[in-house]
Formats: structure tokens, C-alpha cells, sequence
């Protein structure tokens, strides 16, 4: 994610002069959903999650103050914001993605993604790298729920010992992956790592810091 960044969830409630909800607001990643959440339930069709979507800012709003004539319009106005969203791709991920395209390997993109993965992934210019995208919205769980990651194996038609996740978050990308019998790869990028001091690896995980180890594993 790069600038310009979304406007936070405090701007959107100041610039109404809800300074008295935004006060009491809170992280505004904290009005999101929960990582291993299960929402099966409002994943049935992309109209029903983006509801369920805005409903649960609407609620938030309300609790925090906003008045119920505008609580309605608030929670569209910040679940908008929240996904105006900038993507820059890393410089190694191109060539990377098409040299293991090249060796027949499929790739299945898997995030803890709104509704619209598979359109932010052409977006990003990997559409052509990609076989498919596995999204926690259409899922109906996020990771490190396995049952996401049964769905990116039933994407790519495999089983879990002959698939390898990477990515940057420790649980999501590692921790889940390995309960399900993935190996994984710990995506550690010395100037953007997510989480301070790398933990030690399990068993079955590698640490890599660039997506070129994946094919050359002396870059």
C-alpha cells in the first residue's frame, strides 16, 4: 500500500464534526474483522457481505455516539474510505511470479481481502501471473482459519504437502499454512517487515527476504 493512503476513520468522523464519536472511535483497524473470523454466514453473495460490511460501522457508529439519522451515511462514507486503497507491486515480484509460471507451478493469490480481490489483482498488473485469488470475503473465514486455506488448495488442485504459502505475516502466512500441512515461506523484507524481530522458524518454514529465492536460492 503506498500514498496516497485512505483517510482514517478520525478524519472522515471530524470532517462531519462527530469530534465527540471520534474521540471514542478507537484503532480504526479494529472495526474491521477479526483475523480467524468465520462469517460463512454473510459470505453467501457480494451483496450480502458488503451489507453485513457497512452494518457493522453503522453499529460501531452508533455506539460511539453518531447519531442515528446519519449513522447510516457515515458507515458508507468509512467503508469507502477504508478501501481507497494505493497498490505498488515490490520490484521482485514480476519476474519472480513468471519464472515459476514458467516452471508449470500454478499460483493461487490468498488474502484477507475484500469482495473485489481477483479486480485489485489485475489492478496491480498480476493478472496474467496469477491462476486464481482466494479472498476472505468470498471465503467467508480469514486466515488463519483453515478453512480459507482448504479453498486456495481446492483453487489450485492440490494437497497441502505439495504446497508452499508465502507470505509476511506470521500466523496468516505460517502458522496457518503449517497446522494444515503446508509448508511456508516467511516473506521477511529487511526495510518493510510487518512485525519487528523475526520469531524462530518452525518446523517446515523457511525465511526468505525477496520472492527471487523462490527461484534462485543463491540471488
Amino acid at each position: 500500500m503506498v500514498p496516497p493512503l485512505p483517510p482514517t476513520h478520525d478524519a472522515v468522523l471530524r470532517r462531519r464534526g462527530l469530534h465527540a464519536a471520534a474521540d471514542r472511535w478507537g484503532d480504526m483497524w479494529s472495526t474491521g474483522i477479526a483475523d480467524g473470523e468465520d462469517h460463512r454466514e454473510h459470505s453467501v453473495s457480494e451483496a450480502a457481505y458488503r451489507a453485513w460490511e457497512v452494518d457493522r460501522l453503522r453499529r460501531h457508529a452508533l455506539d460511539r455516539g453518531v447519531p442515528a439519522d446519519v449513522a447510516g451515511e457515515v458507515a458508507v462514507e468509512l467503508d469507502r474510505a477504508g478501501k481507497t486503497l494505493a497498490l505498488e507491486l515490490f520490484p521482485d515480484v514480476l519476474d519472480s511470479l513468471a519464472r515459476l509460471r514458467g516452471r508449470g507451478l500454478r499460483i493461487v493469490v490468498c488474502s484477507n481481502w475484500f469482495w473485489d480481490l481477483d479486480r485489485a489483482v489485475t489492478a496491480a498488473g498480476l493478472g496474467g501471473l496469477v491462476d486464481s485469488s482466494v479472498s476472505s470475503a468470498r471465503a467467508g473465514v480469514r486466515k488463519p482459519h483453515p478453512l480459507i486455506y482448504r479453498a486456495v488448495l481446492e483453487a489450485c488442485g492440490t494437497t497441502p504437502g505439495r504446497t508452499l504459502f508465502v507470505g509476511d505475516m506470521w500466523e496468516p502466512d505460517v502458522l496457518g499454512p503449517l497446522a494444515l500441512g503446508m509448508r511456508a515461506a516467511h516473506l521477511h523484507r529487511p526495510d518493510r517487515a510487518v512485525e519487528g524481530t523475526a520469531p524462530p522458524l518452525p518446523r517446515g518454514a523457511a525465511r526468505i527476504t525477496t520472492l527471487r529465492t523462490l527461484t534462485d536460492p543463491t540471488p
